[in-house]
């Protein structure tokens, strides 16, 4: 018999807070984590603010140095947002006789994670002093002084995307299936999603899914400068991003960690802890059309929308709240507009569709799982999170964004949609659990 699979526990890191019920009450009432750039000085780049994870030390979720000392920042992001969903879920951390009733061979992790970053000051001091200005070209030699000299080999090794999941395992002890993905903006949901159907194969009692990610760094930045896919609106952070309007300019880049415990029915009932929500369909596909562009038909969203339900065993009909993925660029808001109404026909303005990313930014690898986080809370308390700055709507996007209120209204069946540059999909479904 399949098993069935529910949500346990959840935490998160993120640039309105450390802990989901702040979260919450953030969005709630639209506060927004967009600031000036502090992580490094951005005065002259195209964007000079972002969302950045502001006061957070992971030493607070640990007492093990070795878990954050030479840790990237999602690493160290990942390390408070594990600790928290265990603790609602009821799974020791930190411990050699775990006493919550779970086989640590059948305890996995799944990880929508992206790469860390180079220990920047010294990386780019061996840019600087290593460059030979006559010839015109890098003097190794040189390099060599200053890289092998100053560069740490833990901090270098934390550029790998598989590190955040390290240290979910070396918090908890889980030595059952471990993935980790790398599919950009999409990453955290394919987690969720692909973490769903190992539980229901059997392959593990219980998995920590989610997302770490930041790229707010110079590098990260730049190229999302280059791309033009960054907001411009350097007077006025708090209200750039603005999925869905005429005056929208690009997202703004976000950074976190959000974690989700997936657990079997079986195994929630026999610990006997509360079940948050259920997951009931996931869907996934490619574009196959470009790195950077959706398909200008939505062509490769719808087809995750409906994979999704179909795996749900429901109709459009029966989803009360889509978590767009909503982005503020002119593209994909457009897009995944028409992508939602191909799919929910006469029912898709009928439909709620908002986006968190107004108050949150894009934190990329971390993204869909912070909000699925929110569609189990809308859920929870029959309350839809608003689209904040939707003051102009675009006349060509005429669905019900939820803008600038939180509304209150049944919400049993959510949607959660994330979409990642190259072309790759990702829709989960949850449901009221009974």
């Amino acid at each position: 018999m399949t098993e069935r699979v529910v949500i346990t526990g959840m935490g998160i890191v993120c640039p309105l807070s450390h802990d989901v019920e702040t979260l919450w009450q953030a969005i709630l009432t639209g506060k927004s984590g967009a600031a000036k750039t502090a992580i490094f000085d951005a005065s002259t780049f195209p964007t000079t603010f972002g969302a950045e994870v502001k006061d957070y030390d992971p030493a607070e979720f640990t007492v093990n140095p070795q878990l954050h000392e030479y840790s990237n920042r999602g690493s160290g992001f990942v390390i408070g947002a594990t600790a928290q969903a265990c603790k609602q879920a009821g799974i020791d951390v930190e411990t050699d006789e775990p006493t919550d009733g779970i086989d640590r061979t059948r305890l996995g992790i799944y990880l929508g994670a992206g790469e860390g970053s180079v220990d920047n000051d010294v990386f780019f001091a061996a840019i600087a002093e290593g460059w030979d200005r006559e010839k015109d070209e890098m003097d190794w030699g040189k390099w060599a002084e200053v890289a092998f000299g100053r560069m740490h080999p833990m901090r270098e090794l934390e550029q790998e995307p598989n590190m955040p999941a390290a240290h979910i395992a070396m918090l908890t002890g889980a030595r059952g299936p471990t993935r980790s993905c790398l599919t950009a903006c999409a990453a955290s949901t394919q987690s969720v999603g692909e973490a769903m159907m190992l539980i229901r194969k059997g392959d593990a009692d219980v998995i920590i899914a989610g997302g770490a990610h930041s790229m707010i760094h110079p590098l990260g930045v730049t190229g999302f400068n280059r791309l033009t896919a960054l907001s411009t609106r350097n007077d006025s952070p708090a209200t750039a991003s603005r999925p869905f309007t005429a005056s929208r300019d690009g997202f703004v880049l976000g950074e976190g960690a959000a974690i989700l415990i997936l657990e079997s029915l079986s195994s929630a009932k026999k610990r006997g802890v509360e079940i948050l929500a259920e997951v009931i369909g996931y869907g996934s596909s490619s574009d196959a059309f470009r790195v950077t562009d959706m398909h200008d038909e939505g062509r490769g969203a719808a087809q995750a929308m409906t994979a999704a339900l179909a795996d749900a065993g429901i109709s459009y009909k029966d989803v009360d709240y889509i978590n767009t993925h909503g982005t503020s660029t002119g593209e994909n808001d457009s897009i995944e507009t028409k992508a939602i109404k191909a799919v929910f026909k006469e029912e898709a303005k009928n439909t709620p569709a908002s986006s968190v990313k107004s108050m949150l930014g894009h934190l990329i690898g971390a993204a869909g799982a912070a909000e699925l986080i929110t569609c189990v809370l809308a859920i929870r308390d029959n309350t839809l999170p608003p689209t904040m700055n939707l003051n102009d709507p675009d006349p060509q996007l005429d669905l019900d964004y939820v803008p600038n209120e939180p509304r209150k209204t049944p919400v049993n069946v959510a949607m959660n949609e994330s979409f990642g540059f190259g072309g790759q999909n990702n829709v989960v479904i949850i449901k009221r659990f009974s």
